[in-house]
């Protein structure tokens, strides 16, 4: 496909992104080019250089790095690209430009892309799951208009099927619009296409985010009564609605109904409930001053915090037996794994798991031969090699005279041998 767009470099605002760290490292040279220089001309020539030396993928990867940090050159990159003669149709790609496009009223390049792109797609199929993807980029950008008007297209088109629903409902439930997420929901269901949970999901809680809890209930129940039974993902949802808004008091009540139904708690379970309290949060900000046993923490919590609820939620969290899912105990080896676990979420585990290792030991269990706690090293922390539960593991087991040290071949893991950790708790 050849692109015959013109290159608006004055619409645009001068580059100055940051660069992502899973950036690849002809990207980041790009990037760090791009943002070091002022002159567009030469910032031209500078894509032109790197399409012309760089890989395939390495040149598809960058593209997509301009284009989520709404680069003023993306365009051009995507132009020299479209000249090389391994280049392909990529919806989901072309989408995020136009929509960048748009997001900088560039309407005029957006729409001729737009037209191109449609001239290549030869099936119905294709064609809808394009404006599928517009509906999905439009959105993400907040571009209402652009949404209905790629919506209105997507009906005209022989081949529809589910999911210009779904794209549609997630678009509205994106920019804070679920009242008429709801609306679309209904047009499924009456256009003979059953909601899934996932399209119940999406505007239950989108009314949550937004405070309004009736409408976030009444949702929940149709999904119900549809035949859709609650499930943890959709508990999960609900329990973070009522969070972001500091509801305490649904908070606990929620907790105990998912107990009564029988419901698995999870790792976001376990996040957005402990999230959601200040005081423990407020704790975990001075990694030095921690409360070191559950009922120490009890205390705290019950002196500290403006809110009962508080006490009243952590207590229903840890009188669930959330250690099943992540204790491996064997007579190998006793490992205790937190990825997943935000801060306040591993703090937490970590005072229920030596209480729950004490009892076990008191009670007679088998010693294994190691314990373990893996925390990872940082690779997915925001600094890069920082990991905060990392050092919150280090900070509580020295100050705990743990024998738990971190593994001489795993610096993402604290190990002691069984009979040492059974001295140290028992």
């Amino acid at each position: 496909m050849e692109c015959v767009i013109s290159l608006p470099t004055s619409q645009y605002p001068s580059p100055r992104c940051s660069i992502p760290a899973g950036a690849g490292k002809p990207s980041r040279r790009l990037l760090n080019s791009l943002s070091a220089t002022s002159d567009p001309s030469t910032a031209v020539r500078l894509v032109r250089k790197f399409v012309a030396s760089s890989s395939k993928s390495s040149s598809l990867q960058a593209l997509s790095f301009l284009i989520s940090h709404s680069s003023p050159f993306s365009l051009h990159l995507y132009q020299f690209l479209s000249e090389t003669s391994w280049f392909q149709f990529n919806s989901k790609l072309i989408a995020s430009l136009i929509s960048l496009l748009e997001d900088h009223h560039c309407s005029l390049d957006a729409l001729t892309l737009i037209s191109q792109s449609t001239s290549v797609l030869r099936s119905p199929r294709d064609l809808s799951l394009f404006y599928c993807d517009l509906i999905d980029a439009f959105s993400g950008r907040g571009l209402k208009t652009q949404v209905l008007q790629s919506y209105a297209r997507l009906k005209e088109i022989p081949f529809s099927g589910k999911r210009p629903y779904q794209s549609i409902i997630k678009g509205m439930c994106l920019m804070e619009m679920p009242e008429e997420a709801e609306e679309f929901l209904r047009e499924m269901g009456s256009s003979g296409f059953k909601p899934s949970p996932f399209e119940f999901r999406l505007v239950f809680r989108a009314y949550g985010r937004a405070g309004a809890f009736a409408e976030m209930t009444r949702v929940l129940q149709s999904m119900e009564e549809n035949g859709m039974a609650l499930d943890t993902l959709s508990a999960n949802t609900v329990l973070s609605c009522y969070g972001d808004h500091g509801k305490l008091s649904e908070m606990v009540s929620w907790i105990q109904k998912i107990r009564e139904s029988g419901i698995g708690f999870s790792f976001r379970t376990v996040n957005s409930v402990l999230n959601s309290c200040p005081t423990i949060a407020m704790l975990t900000d001075d990694v030095l001053s921690l409360p070191l046993s559950i009922d120490a923490l009890f205390r705290k919590v019950e002196e500290s915090s403006p809110c009962s609820n508080e006490s009243l939620l952590l207590r229903e969290l840890v009188d669930f037996p959330l250690l099943c899912s992540l204790l491996d105990w064997s007579d190998s080896e006793v490992k205790l794994d937190l990825h997943g676990l935000h801060l306040v979420s591993a703090y937490v585990i970590i005072l229920q798991w030596m209480r729950e290792i004490r009892s076990c030991l008191v009670a007679g269990k088998a010693v294994p031969l190691e314990f373990s706690i893996i925390c990872g090293s940082g690779k997915h922390s925001r600094s890069r090699g920082e990991s905060p539960v990392k050092k919150l593991v280090s900070v509580m087991m020295f100050q705990l005279k743990s024998p738990l040290k971190i593994d001489r071949k795993n610096v993402g893991k604290f190990v002691a041998k069984g009979k040492k950790v059974k001295d140290w708790l028992c």
